[in-house]
């Protein structure tokens, strides 16, 4: 518990710092220092009218909406991903099966992260249409191949006594994977899902540039317009986003993974001398 209050200590501190240096800046830059254009794009838009209260006026914008909409493309890419690439994965280990069918696993996987996002959107833009639809079907493939990958060789670097036990037993192929294979590497399983929706939030944002939805769709709008102080707007909120997800996503894999907090820096040695908090008793 120690740990765990620990990790959610640092995260929230990190997500503060990080959203109060975004105020003052919005602050500055809206009046205060100088008047900066850009930031109309967190303004509502003029149509439809917007009906929430004063405070959540900004829901309204094109930034919140294409943002809102990027993660939606992630979450929904990363899902569908994760239950193709799973037997992808199991397929593609050495250690399970043989290699006539780990090489054309093997080769499916590869198929499927030869190409980057952005050409799998142009390519389900060209066949389905303009859309986040694309965007979800471009990531997901990439998904597969991406996360395919890594859990082959999450499962092929695994312990193989168990493997040994379960072979001896006489279970099946399906039933190793399943009560075998899948719980002694699902904290590496876990933590490779939350690394790849925290990357496809990234890619996530390029995607749109090519109509397959996202907030990539207005960067590309406002490019055409040569509006570039909105797109550096878009950029920022893109890198906010980005960083708050990836703090969030470190807290998420501290559960899953065996980091030492003992030489882990803190906030608490930013602010203050290392003796103090040396001599501060932990609780």
């Amino acid at each position: 518990m120690a740990r765990i209050d620990s990790e959610l200590r640092e995260l929230m501190v990190s997500v503060a710092v990080l959203i109060i240096g975004f105020w003052i800046l919005l602050k500055l830059s809206s009046g205060i220092v100088w008047d900066w254009n850009g930031w109309s794009v967190i303004e509502p838009q003029s149509y439809p009218p917007c009906e929430a209260n004063r405070f959540l006026q900004f829901t309204c914008s094109t930034a919140w909406i294409g943002m809102i909409e990027t993660i939606k493309i992630a979450i929904l890419a990363t899902f569908f991903g994760m239950i193709l690439s799973l037997p992808m994965g199991l397929l593609s280990s050495r250690n399970l099966f043989p290699q006539y069918i780990t090489y054309p696993s093997r080769a499916v996987v590869s198929a499927c992260r030869s190409l980057p996002s952005l050409i799998w959107a142009i390519i389900f833009v060209i066949l389905v249409g303009l859309g986040p639809k694309a965007g979800i079907m471009a990531m997901t493939i990439y998904t597969v191949g991406y996360l395919g990958k890594m859990q082959y060789e999450a499962i092929e670097g695994m312990n193989s006594t168990p493997l040994e036990a379960a072979n001896a037993m006489g279970l099946t192929k399906a039933e190793v994977s399943l009560w075998v294979v899948i719980p002694e590497t699902a904290n590496h399983l876990i933590a490779q899902m939350i690394f790849m929706f925290e990357y496809n939030v990234r890619s996530g944002t390029v995607i749109g540039i090519v109509g397959a939805g996202g907030i990539g769709y207005y960067i590309n709008l406002y490019l055409k317009f040569l509006q570039y102080d909105k797109v550096a707007t878009y950029l920022l909120i893109i890198f906010l986003v980005v960083m708050l997800i990836d703090l969030v996503s470190i807290y998420l894999r501290s559960f899953f993974t065996d980091e030492s907090e003992n030489t882990k820096p803190s906030w608490t040695g930013v602010f203050l001398p290392q003796n103090f908090e040396k001599a501060t008793p932990s609780k």
